[in-house]
């Protein structure tokens, strides 16, 4: 059975898949949603400070920053 991104169990075809949903939105069944265990806030403050950080480099050390990356993604291939 696959396992969605979160690690809960759904279906594995469509049809079983639409009739989980139909019964979710009836209230037939719970919808399961399992707690990834981090902090909503700390989620919403780490989002924010990669763009702070962005924002405050100079355009030269963030093309260095963009160069290293393209190198190690393009060397795994």
């Amino acid at each position: 059975m696959p396992i969605g991104p979160k690690g809960q169990k759904r279906p594995a075809d469509v049809i079983g898949n639409a009739v989980r949903v139909m019964r979710i939105a009836t209230g037939e069944e719970a919808d399961e949603v399992i707690d990834d265990g981090k902090n909503a806030a700390a989620k919403e403050l780490g989002s924010k400070g990669g763009k702070k950080r962005a924002a405050n480099m100079m355009p030269e050390r963030r093309a260095e920053i963009a160069k290293k990356a393209a190198e190690k993604r393009w060397r795994k291939g």
